[in-house]
């Protein structure tokens, strides 16, 4: 059966929407053979005038949408939509209607790379909400980093926090296990940071200033706890957000983080008995101003495997955090 004529108002959300996909999110049984059919034809409106499919929208707009007939699509695999959405449930640290945070997994990448078929971005496409919205990643973590990501679940919400996140208002904070006791045990570590790509892979090195591609870098670090000077838990504040950056900085001041496959770099240095050699890096905490007011402070656990070194070594979660206290700048 077809619809009636309608006029659908532009919401603030879906402003930079392509009029096609606008079309196609709010009548998901449509054909896109349909949907180019009658925009091509004139049929659909925006603000009484024609348009193209690749045109964008802006909030406030006025869309005349004609008849249209709505065929009945073969249903998608709803199972695995299910499934992820339980899966990405069971790792939500907290939720609203603008914000995820999300305790992500050791091991899960943020986004695809080559051979990458499994990552939080594509996760995200199974809460697509009614309007054809899906969540959008604000910021990354490494692969084999674990703990707070921030996702914004609307176009508003992510405006917003880029701006917070290139301004450097987001307050991050960061746990590891690492090797030795560094001296002294609260420091500002500044270096310029470049990227080198090898055969396989790309590591960030220390770089002079002003060489091509280098970036300015500022981490302040904390001793939290010791283990017999041979390990020490800390506390790590990020002040710029370079790819690899903490990872880089420690093994850069001769403390790499234990289980870092491309910075340790020791010789013959040995991993304590019942650690396991994975990446001992958590981001701990976020707290950034939300979009609509107010605060944002979220705290994500320990992985099981830090979890486990922790108890070996008798590290205690609760102990003061001196990085807390740490500048911002």
């Amino acid at each position: 059966m077809p619809t009636k004529v309608q006029t659908v108002p532009v919401s603030a959300d879906e402003a930079g929407m392509r009029v096609d996909r606008f079309l196609e999110a709010k009548f998901p049984g449509l054909s896109f053979s349909h949907i180019q059919r009658v925009i091509r034809k004139g049929e659909l409106r925006v603000d009484g005038k024609r348009v193209d499919g690749k045109d964008r929208l802006a909030a406030g707009q006025s869309v005349r949408i004609p008849p249209l007939r709505l065929e009945a699509r073969p249903d998608r695999d709803d199972s695995g939509d299910a499934k992820t959405r339980a899966f990405l449930k069971s790792i939500t640290l907290y939720e609203d209607d603008d914000v995820l945070v999300l305790d992500k997994p050791m091991g899960l990448a943020v986004q695809g790379g080559s051979g990458m078929t499994r990552h939080v971005d594509g996760l995200l496409d199974s809460l697509r909400d009614a309007h054809g919205q899906r969540p959008r990643l604000v910021h990354r973590l490494d692969r084999d980093t674990s703990g707070c990501l921030l996702v914004a679940k609307t176009r508003f919400a992510a405006s917003a926090l880029a701006k917070t996140f290139r301004s450097r208002a987001a307050r991050k904070i960061y746990w590891a296990v690492v090797a030795g006791v560094p001296k002294p045990k609260q420091g500002r570590i500044s270096t310029f940071l470049a990227k080198d790509e090898r055969e396989d892979e790309s590591v960030m090195r220390i770089a002079r200033h002003g060489e091509e591609g280098a970036s300015h870098a500022v981490t302040y670090y904390a001793v939290v706890d010791t283990a017999a000077q041979q390990l020490a838990f800390v506390s790590l504040k990020p002040v710029t957000g370079r790819t690899h950056q903490l990872r880089a900085h420690m093994a850069h001041i001769g403390h790499p983080i234990i289980g870092d496959q491309k910075y340790f770099k020791i010789e013959n240095w040995e991993l304590p008995g019942g650690l396991q050699n994975r990446l001992h890096l958590l981001a701990r905490r976020i707290a950034v101003p939300h979009p609509r007011g107010g605060v944002i402070d979220v705290t994500a656990p320990l992985p099981p495997h830090m979890q486990q070194s922790f108890n070996l070594l008798g590290f205690d979660t609760t102990r003061y955090d001196p990085i807390v206290d740490a500048p911002e700048g």
